[in-house]
């Protein structure tokens, strides 16, 4: 018999089941956190749009509160010609990043969990990084329109300069960037700690309006008692109201500051100690079901 007629002859190989390799190949295939993450900004900008209370809300309450407190505390500055309520518009950006972020974050991922959206969310391949993700990302496109919004009033009544150099561009951003993050994160965690939207409304509008006062939004800090500023300084809105101040005021400004600097390095450390921080809390105690 010739070398053809084996070749011919020889039974067809059996068939293998897959190996670990083939079955990691198959799972490597799933989506990533992170692109689930970004498949979720649409819906989740849908969702908040379609709440037309809460959209008006979110972007008038900033703006009137930054128009009514301006127009309060209009007395110059001693030697200078900038009023308080300069200082004060330009501190109301970190406030309104709170607004989106903490505040509609812990009352609306509450909610979604009373209701049962986060139950059924869970049968989807989304993870909880990406469900983070997806949010943070929809707090960064409304506090950016919430941003045009303040910055427009700032300027047009209150006088306030937008950056002239790239140095106070990239301040204002990565300064906004880290504060929707450690703020957004924080919401998320707070949210877990309320069993319904109720009392979501209640941990999280309360605590944000003290922290208005101690963080120097609300009240400029050089009004402020020394443990109010001690107290201020370990929360992340009194560093976002300092950077925005740096870049929306002239530098002789930093002279009101109670360190008399702008604490840039300081801002950025804190910023992102929250953020890192917030992220192992909010993946250790974050629950998608309302039962513990």
């Amino acid at each position: 018999m010739t070398d053809i007629d084996h070749v011919k002859n020889a039974s067809p190989p059996a068939h293998r089941a897959p190996g670990p390799e083939a079955k990691a190949k198959s799972e490597s295939k799933l989506p990533s956190s992170l692109r689930i993450g970004l498949s979720r900004v649409v819906p989740e900008l849908k969702m908040f749009y379609r709440r037309p209370e809460q959209l008006a809300l979110t972007f008038s309450m900033p703006a009137v509160i930054c128009i009514l407190l301006g127009s309060i505390f209009s007395r110059k500055l001693p030697d200078s010609d900038i009023s308080t309520g300069a200082v004060i518009a330009a501190s109301m950006l970190a406030y309104g990043i709170l607004s989106t972020s903490f505040i509609n974050l812990g009352i609306s991922i509450a909610a979604d969990r009373e209701t049962g959206a986060l139950r059924r969310l869970r049968g989807t391949p989304t993870t909880a990084t990406s469900y983070f993700i997806g949010k943070i990302l929809l707090v960064a496109v409304a506090s950016l329109a919430e941003a045009v919004v303040l910055l427009s009033v700032g300027v047009l009544v209150f006088k306030l300069r937008l950056p002239t150099d790239p140095f106070g561009w990239f301040t204002l951003t990565w300064v906004f960037l880290l504060g929707i993050v450690s703020c957004s994160l924080l919401g998320i965690f707070v949210s877990n700690l309320a069993s319904n939207a109720v009392s979501a409304a209640v941990i999280t509008n309360g605590p944000a309006v003290g922290l208005q006062f101690v963080s120097g939004t609300y009240v400029p800090l050089i009004a402020l008692p020394t443990w109010m500023l001690t107290l201020g300084s370990v929360f992340p809105v009194k560093w976002m109201a300092q950077g925005f101040r740096s870049v929306l005021l002239p530098s002789k400004m930093v002279a009101f500051e109670p360190a008399g600097s702008w604490e840039h390095w300081q801002t950025f450390l804190v910023l992102t100690a929250w953020s890192i921080g917030g992220l192992f809390a909010c993946i250790a105690v974050f629950r998608w079901s309302d039962k513990k």
